[in-house]
């Protein structure tokens, strides 16, 4: 038996949850899975928990052994926050995947960590509310919540963090907290609710959110169009933000990245910079809001406007855009995708995502470029082979050169995927002093060390 799972903790840890305490080799090795470049890393144990009270014992249990817990989602994480890099248990919430409740009228929701966001939706489509956070894969809200997530409509209605009232969580030695309140604000005490929200299963586990909706727009309508250049792109939509214009969702694709989209979807698009965007309101907003973008964009030359009002029509744009990550693997020829992200203040977005296009040629990297732009955040997704030597050192190189320059432009090394395994170096270039505070935080609420240990902070 592995030295992260003691014979005592099996023992007490299958007392408890019966079969639901999994070791067999084909459960643990796809708890070790990831959707990037990081080798299989299977837990010694994946547990199944169907309450918060059994996350509780589970707890208490690895406390008391020192055995390392590792929360698991939908395991789309992109920097390794769901591996057990320590072994231990795999904490697996797909059996606590319910809508516990729902407030119209306070515009609210309260869920379990492993409900997936599409999942939320459907079930909430006969209250005429939707929860607005969209990371593109279909993640857990756990997850969301524990890596900070944002996504394609945070530039209108807010990253998780903003969509987040209260927490549920089990810290590390077993205690149930709640933090927040169903209240829109209150001046009361520490902000724990934040503090747990990003801290990526270090700090406690979440089990149960009270989330924020939106009602659903009266009126949506998507479109699509192409400009001569990335710099021309960007620059439009800094205005269009600068302006005021109220978007719903406004993505950049590079070039390279319309390629992929081509070569996995046959979107025969033209393979030149695109933008997609999204307006949300009533018939005669949106109406407006198209034509104010479309006069703005015309001062970029942008050309082969098209527009998608029918559901299934804009539906099938958002899916499009959500496989980025197998559009760029199709265009790598299958290979491993190392992702990253970066994020910068607006008015450094076109002097990043060129500086980012141009240095991936540099560097003889097969690169795309896609993103949130409307928030200064974007993803550059970089096709590797891990068996390559010299490639994943070009591709080392570059990613931290990346995050250097995004740091040089007053911006931060992730707006969206987190720290996890692959970006701990950058936290104190990034923090300062402040890693210090953050590594005090974790030893008074983890003094033993067994929540997720390996990710976010880098050793002392």
């Amino acid at each position: 038996m592995p030295d992260t799972l003691h014979t005592n903790a099996l023992s007490r840890l299958t007392a408890l949850l019966g079969d639901r305490l999994v070791t067999s080799d084909a459960d643990r090795r796809l708890h070790g899975q990831n959707e990037t470049y990081y080798p299989n890393t299977p837990p010694d144990a994946v547990a199944y928990p169907e309450t918060t009270a059994e996350v509780s014992e589970i707890v208490k249990i690895c406390a008391d052994t020192g055995t390392p817990v590792t929360p698991y989602g939908a395991a789309s994480s992109l920097e390794g926050q769901h591996l057990a890099v320590q072994g231990g248990i795999s904490l697996d919430f797909a059996r606590m995947n319910r809508l516990l409740s729902v407030s119209p009228e306070d515009l609210l929701c309260t869920a379990q960590p492993g409900l997936t966001r599409k999942r939320l939706n459907e079930d909430l489509r006969d209250t005429g509310l939707f929860f607005s956070v969209d990371p593109g894969a279909d993640a857990s809200l756990g997850g969301m919540a524990a890596t900070r997530a944002s996504g394609t409509t945070a530039v209108r209605y807010g990253t998780i963090r903003e969509n987040i009232l209260a927490l549920e969580a089990v810290m590390a030695d077993g205690t149930i907290v709640r933090t927040g309140s169903e209240a829109r604000k209150s001046a009361t005490g520490y902000d724990l609710t934040h503090l747990l929200i990003g801290s990526e299963g270090t700090l406690g586990i979440i089990t149960e959110l009270t989330l924020r909706l939106h009602g659903l727009p009266e009126a949506t309508a998507a479109a699509t169009c192409r400009f001569p250049s990335i710099e021309d792109a960007v620059n439009c939509v800094i205005l269009t933000i600068q302006s005021g214009l109220p978007m719903a969702r406004i993505e950049l694709l590079d070039h390279m990245m319309v390629r992929g989209f081509n070569r996995y979807a046959q979107a025969d698009l033209p393979e030149e910079p695109h933008l997609f965007l999204e307006f949300h309101g009533s018939a005669a907003g949106v109406a407006e809001q198209s034509a104010a973008f479309r006069e703005i964009a015309a001062d970029f030359g942008a050309s082969g406007w098209k527009e998608a009002v029918k559901a299934e029509d804009r539906n099938a744009l958002w899916a499009m855009r959500h496989s980025a990550h197998y559009a760029s693997a199709a265009l790598g020829e299958g290979r491993h995708i190392w992702p990253t992200d970066t994020c910068v203040p607006i008015s450094k977005l076109a002097e990043a995502v060129t500086w980012a296009q141009t240095r991936a040629v540099e560097y003889g990297l097969t690169a795309t470029i896609v993103g949130h732009v409307g928030d200064g955040n974007f993803h550059v997704g970089l096709s590797v082979d891990p068996e390559d030597a010299a490639e994943m050192a070009r591709a080392h190189d570059y990613t931290h050169a990346l995050g250097e320059m995004a740091l040089k432009l007053r911006g931060t090394v992730s707006g969206e995927h987190g720290i996890g395994i692959g970006k701990q170096d950058f936290m104190v270039r990034e923090h300062g002093s402040a890693v210090a505070v953050m590594r005090a935080i974790k030893q008074a609420l983890d003094p033993a060390g067994i929540l997720n240990p390996g990710k976010l902070l880098p050793p002392a």
